[in-house]
């Protein structure tokens, strides 16, 4: 099957990229790609000191770090905004195939 591909306005070919994962080892959970995010996709969490997910506003956890998560991918638009901003270089994006 072929990717799926668009046109801009002027007619350039443009083919969405959507969010696939964020690597946790190199995400600095700096919120860059969150507030860019307008459909939702992204969700800050916690690590606690197992490695465990958590909720970082959590005042009984004991948080070792912070790092964002794909909380829900199906709203991805695949406009690429979170990995324009993401100094990090720590997500992965795919097109989807038609």
């Amino acid at each position: 099957m072929a990717n799926v591909t668009y046109a801009t306005r002027d007619g350039t070919p443009w083919e969405p990229k959507y969010i696939e994962s964020i690597n946790m080892a190199s995400c600095i959970g700096c919120g860059r790609c969150f507030k860019v995010c307008t459909q939702g996709v992204l969700e800050l969490k916690g690590v606690n000191d197992e490695g465990e997910l958590c909720d970082p506003f959590d005042d009984d956890e004991e948080i070792e770090r912070k790092v964002m998560t794909v909380a829900n991918s199906g709203k991805c638009i695949g406009c690429n905004s979170c990995a324009a901003v993401c100094g990090a270089n720590c997500q992965t994006h795919a097109a989807a195939a038609a």
